[in-house]
């Protein structure tokens, strides 16, 4: 039961009257006494809340950044029509109230016996399942004085999945790919391990690459042309320990890694590798495993969508136990963490060569660009100093990257925009010299 501003302003409008023409207690009771008779009767006429009937549309998933729309459909069973003010309430994070219609609270009539649909408009900022959180209903009755107030549980998920804003590089790096393969007219061919196709020597052609078999069979020279391998398996490692939770610019490490680690396996997809991903900190959040080409983006998107950064020390060693358990034949590994120097010294370094002896390593990390701002000030003592202190960070950052280096691990090191195309290139070019 709650009261409406209606009522409130028949009791100030009273009060006044009273006030002025009758003030005694008849004048208070001949005032007040049709009024509590109104709203009771008001009340009474309105239709019951606890009766009405919720049926919301099925789970949905949107990219973050998009909008999406959810319908819940009411029925009024009652006898009594239904006028009423709905809420149907979302986190903050998934945008309902951000709307300036107030897309959330909706006005609606339904008559006896039908239904209605009402649609939420939700645009998530948050990446996740996001759960519908309860549906108030204020029903009315013809008056307007008092209404009749109740809640309902009407379960509904929205899942943000990853925005994947690196997707504007893809056709580029696709074009590259085409080229190292040997499906697009160019001067120089990508090296590669596999053999491709016979051809005709033309003057430039490295000699070393004259099948001299094949010329003795025929009356040109006969060079052999190779491509990339096909069919190796690349295994994206996410660190979703405390130092993914760090921010760098508008979103957390862990957001900008995603972004990258997707477009490398829509690369390598597309090249004909196997793609697998594991999410780990002190136990596996995510792993995705033998999944076809066509099938391993969205079920990458879908894994990435429910893991948020967690506040402990990753495990290294159980990170590298669980990688050679996933991948226990030799892999393009890709381990998307930070490059914070007690990390990588006290944690990865010790165990390093355990994942090296097997695999081939890469080690990409999403710089801050605030440091890089940082060192760039000039002109006050302020800006010289936090100048300093970023060369100072740049350094050890620098250090951390070559001692991976001497481990025999292949370093990216970006800023969030530039991860995800530095990353894919650090790929083909892998895949062209052909040590993947």
């Amino acid at each position: 039961m709650a009261l409406t501003g209606r009522t409130a302003l028949l009791a100030a409008l009273a009060a006044l009257l009273v006030g002025v023409f009758a003030p005694s207690w008849t004048g208070i009771l001949a005032v007040n006494v049709p009024i509590v008779l109104a709203c009771l009767c008001d009340f009474t006429l309105a239709a019951p809340v606890r009766r009405l009937a919720f049926v919301r549309s099925p789970d949905t998933a949107v990219r973050l950044g998009e909008s999406v729309d959810t319908t819940l459909t009411v029925t009024n069973p009652s006898g009594r029509p239904l006028r009423a003010v709905l809420r149907d309430a979302w986190p903050p994070s998934t945008g309902a109230e951000a709307s300036e219609d107030g897309s959330s609270r909706h006005r609606l009539t339904v008559a006896s016996g039908e239904r209605r649909r009402v649609v939420t408009h939700l645009r998530p900022t948050r990446r996740g399942d996001h759960q519908a959180a309860r549906v108030t209903v204020r029903s009315y009755g013809p008056l307007g004085l008092l209404c009749r107030q109740g809640g309902h549980q009407v379960p509904g998920t929205l899942r943000a999945l990853p925005p994947f804003d690196s997707r504007k590089h893809l056709p580029s790096k696709l074009a590259r790919l085409r080229e190292m393969d040997g499906r697009t007219s160019v001067l120089t061919r990508g090296e590669g391990t596999e053999f491709d196709s016979l051809r005709t020597y033309v003057p430039g052609d490295d000699t070393r690459s004259i099948d001299w078999r094949a010329t003795a069979r025929q009356s040109s020279v006969a060079v052999r042309t190779w491509r990339p391998e096909r069919d190796r398996r690349i295994l994206l490692v996410l660190d979703s320990g405390r130092t993914s939770a760090g921010r760098v610019g508008d979103a957390p490490r862990l957001d900008a890694a995603m972004d990258a680690a997707l477009l490398l396996a829509t690369l390598a997809s597309r090249a004909g590798d196997r793609v697998d991903l594991l999410a780990y900190d002190r136990r596996v959040r995510a792993l995705v495993q033998g999944k076809t080409a066509n099938d391993v983006l969205p079920a990458m998107v879908n894994a990435m969508a429910g893991v948020a950064p967690e506040l402990v020390e990753t495990d290294a060693r159980g990170l590298v136990s669980t990688v050679l358990r996933t991948a226990p034949r030799h892999a393009l590994v890709v381990l998307l963490t930070s490059l914070e120097a007690a990390p990588v010294e006290e944690g990865l370094l010790p165990v390093l060569g355990q994942l090296t002896q097997r695999h081939n390593v890469l080690v990409a990390s999403v710089a801050d660009p605030h440091i890089a701002r940082m060192a760039a000030g000039r002109g006050t003592p302020d800006a010289v100093y936090d100048a300093a202190a970023a060369a100072q960070a740049k350094d050890e950052r620098r250090h951390t990257a070559d001692q991976l280096r001497r481990h025999g691990v292949s370093v990216v090191d970006a800023l969030p925009d530039a991860l995800a195309p530095e990353l894919a290139d650090a790929y083909l070019a892998l895949k062209a010299s052909g040590k993947l």
